[in-house]
């Protein structure tokens, strides 16, 4: 697609440097922001490539001016691309931020410090565990430290002096057993801080800590003879291992390694992040990107991989993806793609979780289609009083130019979709001149007779493009082929889009804005446009024909093959005499350029 003259002064006055640059559309927004290694190069593709996709050519034809940004390395032009999308959110490029807030678990700073789940973070209050990607599963993981420890729920100030001067009474959860009574002095702040440290490695992923504390304290209880307090410890550990086999163990020498894949359709992108720590997949979080431009994998997963670790507040030093990216700005962070051993499996887990997502979004939207298109055909059943769900459809339309080259169309939908396949073009035979009714009869009777001679399946609708009197020829047909009652027939008159039924003088009330009047309307205008356009092919074809054939010497078969080879007569007269002596031999050429001279002399 060619760059307007502003365009081009401006892509000459790029540099070959890396960096980004940014399209400005209309009301001067910015469109679009990519990154390249030679800005001028890549900005350049866009106008002079020709097997852009759609998405593509309709961006190239929005950008009115171009601005870039040098920079020292991709990596840097990376992050600023990166940056400048998550700010401007420009219309052409993929979304970075899907505005979600995700859940933390607050372990506060406190004397005596309390375990809370909050979506916001505020700096100085703790330390936050996550973000969730699964608010079920970070319950479930606050359950269990909470049936494990015996941590306070209050909102008071546990100072020493406070404790002491006694401003504090226990609540009900101490009488529960769920709470020491800290706010009494009852509990001794060393074994609570005991508690905070095994809490931590559990919200680290590592319950080493915390089953080693409780089996040593189940084998002192029970020498002791403590059988009670035993059994409670027992129980403890078992919720422990309970919650542990719970979790997808991978291996243990496998820590601190994020996992992300990606599969995509010509919609969307799929990625599946797998977050190990200490031999567990901790997190795992699937999301879908809608396509902008049709970008490859590689060009959605990098930022994506950028985003997920940010928001899941990642440090991993090590990266498995399922398809190479570039560099991204992570000092000291490998990127691999692993063919064997446990990281093959690892990422083969997360390919398979990719996969599935894909596969269920997308029979969620056919199922959303096919429920579309069978509420659609109910709607036109309901409004047109039929007996039966019109999964089958045709659509006929005349088409003539002043009475030469009479041809007609009929356009087939199924389930309320076009089935092209079924499209068909008739020649009009035995009707002389613009005779639109005369001619909707022959269409509507050959289509019908030949359905019939073949055994084919009929429609359970037939719509005539025109109102009364074309409708009139439609049922004179269907009564001809003893195909009267069996098969609704309905016409529509352009004027006012009335729908006009047999035997009923008024036309037919329906909404101007229900399915079933814009899907006929739909109907109506692909079977003009279907015919329309096999109208003007044999009316240019037959124009052309006469021009040439009419050259006194010249037959029809040499008008043919020129014709055939250069398109059109404009074409051949450009050709130069060396040029149709190889076509057509020196003689016929003599006769086409003492034509040409003729018709180029003025009268």
């Amino acid at each position: 697609m060619a760059a307007s003259e502003h365009l081009q002064e401006q892509i000459r006055q790029l540099p070959h440097r890396p960096g980004i640059y940014k399209y400005f559309g209309d009301e001067d927004t910015i469109i679009y922001v990519g990154k390249a290694v030679d800005i001028r190069k890549r900005v350049s593709s866009y106008f002079t490539k020709q097997d852009h996709n759609k998405k593509t050519q309709q961006l190239v034809k929005n950008i009115r001016r171009i601005e870039f940004t040098i920079v020292d390395s991709e990596s840097d032009a990376f992050l600023l691309e990166n940056n400048l999308i998550k700010q401007h959110q420009p219309k052409y490029n993929i979304l970075l931020k899907d505005g979600k807030t995700y859940p933390y678990l607050l372990l506060t700073n406190e004397r005596f410090p309390r375990l809370i789940p909050t979506r916001n973070k505020r700096p100085g209050d703790g330390h936050y565990y996550g973000p969730y990607a699964n608010v079920t599963g970070m319950n479930l993981l606050l359950e269990l430290i909470r049936a494990l420890y015996p941590l306070r729920t209050c909102t008071y100030n546990l100072s020493p002096q406070n404790v002491e001067a006694g401003k504090f009474k226990v609540c009900l959860e101490y009488h529960l057993g769920n709470c020491k009574g800290p706010c009494e002095g009852l509990q001794d702040e060393e074994t609570y801080s005991q508690y905070i440290q095994q809490i931590r490695q559990i919200l680290n992923g590592d319950l080493r800590l915390p089953k080693q504390y409780f089996r040593e304290k189940m084998m002192q209880a029970a020498q002791e003879q403590q059988y009670e307090l035993a059994h409670q410890l027992k129980q403890k550990l078992d919720k422990l291992d309970e919650f542990q086999a719970k979790s997808t163990i991978v291996n243990a020498n496998l820590t601190n390694i994020d996992v992300f894949s990606i599969a995509s359709n010509e919609k969307s992108a799929f990625i599946n992040y797998l977050k190990v720590m200490n031999g567990s997949i901790i997190l795992t979080q699937s999301v879908e990107v809608q396509k902008k431009l049709d970008e490859p994998d590689d060009e959605i997963l990098a930022p994506m991989i950028m985003q997920m670790r940010e928001e899941f507040e990642s440090h991993s030093k090590e990266i498995l993806t399922n398809v190479p990216v570039l560099a991204l700005p992570l000092p000291g962070v490998s990127i691999t793609q692993p063919q064997i051993g446990d990281k093959r499996k690892l990422l083969e887990l997360s390919i398979k979780n990719v996969l599935y997502l894909r596969k269920e979004k997308e029979s969620m939207n056919d199922r959303s289609k096919d429920l579309n298109e069978v509420r659609i055909m109910e709607t036109m059943k309901k409004d047109l009083r039929l007996t039966e769900l019109p999964k089958h459809i045709e659509c006929f339309d005349n088409s003539n130019f002043q009475g030469d080259n009479p041809v007609a169309a009929m356009v087939c939908f199924r389930n309320a979709k076009p089935s092209k396949k079924d499209y068909r073009h008739f020649h009009i035979k035995t009707v002389v001149g613009p005779n639109d009714f005369d001619s909707m009869y022959e269409i509507v009777t050959r289509r019908y007779r030949r359905l019939l001679d073949e055994g084919a399946s009929l429609p359970q609708l037939i719509i005539v493009d025109g109102g009364k009197g074309q409708l009139g020829m439609g049922v004179k047909a269907l009564k001809d082929l003893n195909l009267w009652g069996q098969i609704p027939i309905i016409g529509i008159a352009k004027r006012l889009e009335e729908i006009y039924v047999p035997n009923d003088p008024l036309p037919l009330y329906i909404d101007k804005k229900s399915e079933t009047l814009r899907l006929i309307q739909r109907m109506r205008d692909e079977a003009h446009r279907f015919g329309i356009t096999f109208h003007r092919s044999r009316r240019d074809a037959a124009t052309l024909k006469t021009e040439l054939t009419d050259v006194k010497g010249l037959g029809p078969v040499t008008a043919d093959k020129l014709l055939t080879k250069f398109k059109s007569v404009k074409k051949i007269k450009e050709l130069t005499e060396a040029e149709l002596i190889a076509e057509v031999g020196k003689a016929k050429t003599r006769i086409l350029l003492d034509y040409f001279s003729q018709q180029d002399t003025p009268a």
